[in-house]
């Protein structure tokens, strides 16, 4: 090729709708989409493993001895070293993403974070989030918020972790002007 020649590159599609609608796999929902009381069970399941709780462990400083030290953890009442809870619930926050917030406009908030039971080295986890509300933007009509209730079960269905978080998510047809509730709540 002379340098005179340029190279001819495929356009390369960069809008996510455009990319859905190709027939990609959707990635997240609009507020449109979600219904109370529905249960996504997200894909796929993940197997936490020595190196990732190590990882994380150095990336964040936290050099606790339960989940870096072999021998540590062996006196433990858990007898092992356990993973450590942030990443519990980093992995389950990003395995929902595309289910729940991959067109999030934000996360809001995260409530009540707990860990009923330890997640061990070599655990696999499986993680499902059902949808508690959803509700329109009083002030913007392109958006609105979802709260989930999002639960992380091991290989063995013992519920290791659990979170409710607030999404805010688009509309996918907003309309431009929605009427104002009355000062009984109910849009006239």
């Amino acid at each position: 090729m002379s340098d005179t020649e340029t190279v001819q590159r495929p356009s390369v599609e960069t809008d996510q709708a455009a990319r859905e609608a190709s027939g990609a796999h959707p990635y997240g929902r609009y507020l449109e989409e979600f219904e109370v009381g529905d249960v996504y069970k997200h894909w796929p399941a993940k197997t936490v493993t020595e190196a990732d709780d190590h990882l994380f462990c150095l990336i964040t400083m936290n050099h606790h001895p339960l989940h870096i030290n072999d021998v540590y953890a062996a006196g433990s009442q858990q007898g092992r070293n356990v993973v450590v809870g942030p990443l519990v619930y980093s992995l389950a926050l990003g395995m929902s993403v595309s289910d729940v917030s991959g067109k999030a406009i934000a996360n809001l908030a995260t409530e009540e974070l707990s860990h009923p039971a330890p997640v061990f080295h070599g655990d696999t986890l499986f993680v499902e989030s059902e949808v508690l509300e959803k509700r329109e933007s009083r002030t913007k009509p392109d958006r609105g918020t979802v709260k989930v209730h999002t639960r992380v079960y091991n290989q063995g269905g013992t519920l290791v972790a659990e979170f409710k978080r607030i999404v805010l998510v688009p509309r996918k047809n907003p309309s431009p002007t929605r009427p104002a509730p009355s000062a009984d709540g109910n849009v006239e």
